[in-house]
């Protein structure tokens, strides 16, 4: 790039551009070749482009909040083919440069203090050593179980994979009509992984507490041989031909892939080309997204445990409306190779499951950084289910309990962290635009699926409302690149805010669905754990979706008792002190044996 330095000393040169423009000379716009040893300088570049009016970026000046005068507006129109024109010749021409979907920026997002947190974390791993008792004679009852009860009958050989891996397709089958949660269902491919299963457990072989346990994958993870559509119409036929980084660690640890679970096209809300997902617990709502169909298959006990992706809030409020345990891991922890991108600097893997102690276990198999995600990082994981929680610190914010989206039972799980001896701390977050961050988010999202917008195939999506994908991946490309760097600038204050907040705690009590925490800690990169604290009555159906008077959501007379979750933020990679005290807290809240009516 030309220093500023340079720029001023060819300014004749420039002018003599901006002269040429005017006279709508096609040549060069220097002129007449510079001296021997004269630096190219800005303005001088060919004429390219179509011609641009000061009337066109009056309008333009519309859309990001600029002004500027007529003779601003002028000068710019003038100069815009040698100056800026030529910038978009990657994707205009003639010298196209075609992006492959798996090349990352060459900058990325790193968490304040990454390597500071991931060196002070002592790995410890130690799983509860609770009796599972004897194994449930109902097959309904066995779907339900938790993995922690699970693994042990499969580990001591009461109950086999096989058995239970067609427990698991069966209920697939007769439930996902009411669901629409399953893109792919793979028999075949989960019979003979079973099958393997079962021959290396009765040899000795036991590879770890997910071995022969069913499991879905949000249908974003890659998978060989079996289709991966990202829930979206012009992927549907999708066929990728190596595992995800995800995929295969959970191969190795012995768990078997049952189905690829719906989501909200390309990860937004939870409409895919094969319909709506639906929330077990009100069959005439949403399931939540975007990992809609993790939620439903988990809370209607149609897998043993899924994986799911949160970029903002994927994870998190699917797990609030299906009444699971989500756990959205430290930016970094969990590789993403082989995972649909819609946010370098955002997106993140993690398990949903009937537990907060599975979502551990699972978390365990798939940490580690992987070369493909130049993001992910190696970090200790310490995690000890039945360690004392008395005395750690919880923060909250007093105001986000007195309004919404706060209810009686988040204040119900505050003074239940009391009554555990943990310490609660108030804490207080400057009022800033955290919203404003979300141009990042829409830049990265619009860059991620450029050519599908370019080329109009948005056209085919089922959803085509002002709040979905491919309007805002169309209104994303006039985002202004300096409020992006603007933006990103602000993203490192809020992260400074939130290391001020989180040296003063071990972990944030929030509601769940909180917008600014959402946002907040989704940028930040810090670990959230969300699980089922207690029930609530509606009297509305819920939706991610915009509210839209044509289509008004089905009412409930007398209100629907649904389930409904809180939300521990913890430190950077601090996964383990957060289930530790949800482990805790599930325990004394009692409400997560519960299950939905009608799945039995």
């Amino acid at each position: 790039m030309n220093s500023r330095r340079k720029f001023l000393l060819q300014a004749p040169l420039g002018l003599i551009g901006a002269v040429a423009a005017c006279s709508g000379d096609e040549k060069q716009a220097g002129g007449s070749a510079p001296p021997p040893g004269a630096p190219q300088a800005f303005g001088t570049g060919p004429l390219v482009g179509p011609d641009v009016s000061q009337a066109t970026l009056e309008e333009a000046q519309k859309l990001v909040q600029v002004t500027m005068s007529k003779a601003e507006r002028e000068q710019a129109a003038k100069s815009w083919r040698p100056n800026i024109a030529s910038f978009y010749e990657r994707r205009t021409g003639p010298r196209k440069v075609p992006l492959e979907s798996d090349l990352a920026p060459a900058t990325r997002w790193i968490p304040l203090g990454t390597a500071e947190h991931a060196a002070t974390v002592r790995e410890r791993f130690s799983r509860s050593k609770v009796d599972p008792g004897s194994l449930p004679a109902s097959d309904d009852e066995i779907a339900f179980a938790p993995v922690t009860k699970l693994s042990r009958w499969i580990e001591t050989k009461k109950l086999t994979s096989e058995r239970l891996t067609k427990i698991y397709l069966e209920r697939l089958t007769r439930f996902d009509p009411k669901l629409h949660c399953v893109i792919t269902l793979c028999t075949e491919t989960a019979l003979a992984q079973a099958k393997k299963a079962d021959a290396e457990i009765a040899a000795g072989k036991y590879r770890g507490p997910l071995h022969g346990i069913p499991w879905g994958a949000k249908d974003l993870l890659d998978t060989a041989g079996i289709a991966t559509t990202y829930g979206a119409e012009p992927f549907r036929n999708r066929v990728p031909t190596a595992d995800s980084a995800v995929a295969k660690r959970l191969n190795d640890a012995g768990a078997v892939l049952v189905a690829k679970l719906s989501l909200g096209a390309l990860a937004l809300n939870d409409i895919w080309f094969g319909g709506q997902t639906m929330n077990p617990w009100v069959i005439e709502e949403g399931s939540s997204g975007s990992s809609a169909g993790p939620g439903a298959a988990t809370g209607a006990g149609l897998v043993g445990f899924a994986i799911g992706s949160d970029t903002q809030g994927s994870i998190v409020s699917p797990s609030v409306r299906c009444g699971v345990t989500g756990l959205r891991p430290t930016f970094g922890r969990v590789p993403r190779t082989g995972a649909m991108t819609l946010s370098w600097t955002c997106d993140k893997l993690g398990p949903m499951a009937r537990s907060v102690e599975d979502t551990m276990l699972v978390l365990h198999a798939i940490s580690g950084p992987d070369a493909g995600d130049l993001a992910s990082v190696s970090a200790a994981l310490d995690f000890d289910a039945s360690a004392d929680v008395k005395g750690l610190r919880v923060g909250f914010a007093p105001a986000w309990f007195k309004e919404s989206p706060s209810t009686d039972v988040d204040r119900a799980a505050l003074e239940k962290v009391r009554a555990l001896g943990m310490n609660t701390v108030e804490v207080a977050f400057p009022d800033l635009p955290y919203d404003s961050l979300n141009i990042i988010l829409f830049a990265e999202a619009a860059a991620a699926f450029e050519e599908l917008t370019l080329s109009g195939a948005t056209s085919q999506f089922k959803a085509q409302v002002n709040d979905g994908w491919p309007n805002l991946f169309r209104q994303a490309r006039f985002l202004s690149a300096v409020d992006f760097v603007q933006a990103d600038r602000m993203r490192r204050k809020v992260a400074n805010e939130m290391a001020r907040v989180m040296s003063q705690v071990d972990m944030l009590l929030v509601p769940s669905l909180r917008d600014d925490m959402l946002v907040i800690s989704s940028f930040t990169g810090h670990p959230s754990l969300t699980f089922r604290a207690g029930f609530v009555q509606i009297a509305e159906a819920r939706s991610d979706w915009a509210p839209d008077p044509a289509h008004p959501l089905p009412k409930f007379s007398p209100p629907r008792r649904v389930p409904h979750g809180v939300t521990l933020l913890g430190q950077l990679f601090g996964e383990g002190t957060i289930c530790r005290a949800g482990v805790a807290l599930e325990r004394a809240l009692g409400v997560a044996a519960e299950n939905p009516g009608g799945f039995k």
